[in-house]
């Protein structure tokens, strides 16, 4: 799963305008104005992400599209948050979960976070344990309507 990179922009925006009524629905809509900023705000992710105090991944499927957004941000005394988006075609099938899985084994390694802990935040719910790990629930709508979880060292 590729880090986020400039020649992504497109595609990451495809993609949200793409999904935006199913996250409006399961997660929060972004408004206009995030669409209005998007080259700006995108370009300071990129900053961001080369300072290393955020870390963003980009899973890609096999027609070349975004399926997700992964994003580790705040990253500092080795904690940081997770948090993300999946595509509504790509939800609900597990991709979420081996994600954030796969997110936890490379930064362990990389930045010494291995440990979900749980958020601070009351709008960041956890992700859900269990068989519905990683799934957005449009027909649950208290369920995890913002996954997200601090990293910390185990």
């Amino acid at each position: 799963m590729p880090r986020l990179r400039a020649d992504h922009g497109p595609a990451i925006l495809a993609f949200e305008l793409a999904n935006r009524t199913y996250f409006a629905r399961v997660v929060a809509d972004r408004g206009r104005e995030f669409f209005d900023r998007f080259t700006e705000d995108f370009d300071a992710l990129l900053v961001d992400q080369e300072a290393g105090t955020c870390i963003f991944h980009v899973p890609i499927g096999e027609d070349g599209a975004v399926l997700g957004r992964f994003n580790l941000v705040d990253l500092a005394d080795t904690t940081a948050e997770l948090g993300y988006r999946v595509a509504e075609h790509a939800a609900g099938r597990g991709m979420a979960a081996a994600t954030v899985r796969e997110l936890c084994r490379r930064v362990g390694t990389g930045c010494g976070l291995t440990r979900p802990a749980s958020s601070d935040n009351p709008r960041q719910r956890g992700l859900p344990e269990g068989p519905d790990q990683g799934r957005v629930r449009p027909d649950r709508p208290g369920r995890a309507r913002r996954p997200a979880r601090h990293l910390v060292p185990a």
